[in-house]
């Protein structure tokens, strides 16, 4: 089915029965003509039945921000994603808390982050990729993602949580675990899910009762466990909050380092322009994220009745604001289905999110991309993509299982 086939098709859909929750649509990459629509004629776009209950949709840039920016009457308390929690497993954790609560615990590991501690990482970074990237085959077809996306990532939060290395990938699978639903194919049940994350908690509960009888030291647990808005947690929110770490920490970047390889499978001349001129690396990374937007929405709840680009939402009300579709938003961003390494304004994006909850990790993350394509043009020739990427089931990850590729 052709671009225009695809449109015409869900401009036959009733326009109140879109439904952009639907995961499928972001497995097979059709989700932009739905998006495309909401946006042209339903901004603000309520869903009365769903698998999450009703919903409203917010789809443009403009609109996304103003919600996201407005906490005193969107709250995150409840959760931020479409799917409410469960009653019986809930997972408080700060990104889905409001002030002064929410403030509090990101202070405690903000610090991890800080300019100073990121100038420390900076080598290690690099070290690490240039050894991922040394002894990975030329000329063999492997899977990105696995070989460079995953590994660089876990290397990356095994440090930060001084986690033991040997067992870094457990890392990568308690952050499949945390995101998958039940129909993902990477748990078999919801009490399945449970298990896992169980084994996570009790995993790190050791390293807890380690850490905090040792000095304070610059890790992300010693800094939980001595914290002081942190260190009386209940196991739960303790569970919350690594879940959150670990997501927020592996799965925007592992599926920006490999949308960037795809982008530029994609966008061949771009590639030739970042030969020519690897200084435009920068902007490129920003350029990277808001192509991919690893994480599609962010949901929040309605504290009082308000209008949002003529529409009234009520008190109680889940908003949900889809980022991934404001992120290719034509009113703002021009030609924003295409990939341009030099675009103005590349950094102008709704990806981390703006306003309290703006992603702790940012800075971060966009290191972690400068350095990988800087120590792959020092390499490769090229990276190509020899086969159709394989994308996760979900409406809240954008990812990738697999990007099949050769190196030269």
């Amino acid at each position: 089915m052709d671009a225009s086939e695809a449109i015409d098709r869900v401009r036959s859909i009733p326009l109140e029965s879109i439904d952009v929750s639907d995961s499928t649509i972001f497995r097979d990459d059709t989700l932009w003509p739905f998006f495309e629509r909401l946006r042209e004629e339903a901004p603000v776009h309520y869903l009365a039945e769903s698998e999450y209950g009703p919903f409203w949709s917010i789809t443009r840039f403009g609109d996304i921000k103003s919600v996201d920016q407005n906490h005193e009457v969107f709250s995150s308390e409840g959760g931020i994603t479409i799917r409410d929690p469960e009653e019986d497993f809930n997972l408080p954790m700060f990104i889905a808390m409001d002030p002064p609560k929410h403030g509090d615990q990101r202070k405690v590991v903000s610090p991890v982050v800080a300019p100073m501690n990121l100038k420390e990482l900076e080598s290690t970074i690099r070290s690490r990729a240039g050894a991922i990237f040394d002894e990975l085959p030329r000329g063999e077809t492997f899977n990105w993602v696995d070989k460079v996306s995953i590994e660089l990532t876990t290397q990356m939060l095994a440090t930060l949580f001084d986690f033991p290395f040997e067992e870094r990938r457990r890392l990568t699978r308690w952050s499949d675990v945390a995101t998958a639903d039940e129909n993902s194919g990477i748990v078999e049940s919801r009490e399945h899910r449970r298990q896992e994350l169980r084994e996570c908690l009790e995993f790190f509960t050791a390293l807890w009762n380690e850490r905090v009888n040792e000095e304070p030291k610059s890790d992300l647990i010693s800094m939980l466990a001595h914290g002081e808005s942190t260190r009386d947690m209940d196991p739960m929110e303790y569970l919350g909050n690594l879940i959150l770490l670990i997501v927020g920490g592996n799965d925007t970047t592992r599926n920006s380092i490999s949308g960037g390889v795809l982008a530029l499978n994609q966008f061949p001349d771009e590639f030739r322009k970042l030969r020519s001129d690897p200084s435009l690396i920068p902007n490129m990374v920003s350029e990277i994220i808001r192509w991919q937007t690893p994480l599609a929405h962010m949901r929040r709840r309605a504290l009082a009745d308000i209008e949002v680009a003529g529409q009234k939402i009520k008190a109680g009300d889940k908003v949900v604001m889809w980022y991934v579709s404001g992120n290719r938003d034509d009113d703002v961003i021009e030609n924003p289905h295409d990939f341009v390494i030099d675009r103005k304004g590349a950094r102008q994006h709704l990806a981390f999110g703006f306003g309290i909850h703006r992603c702790m990790g940012n800075r971060l993350a966009e290191m972690q991309l400068r350095i990988v394509w800087e120590e792959i043009l020092a390499r490769f020739k090229e990276v190509e993509v020899v086969g159709e990427p394989v994308r996760v089931l979900s409406n809240f990850v954008r990812g990738y299982s697999d990007l099949p590729v050769q190196v030269r």
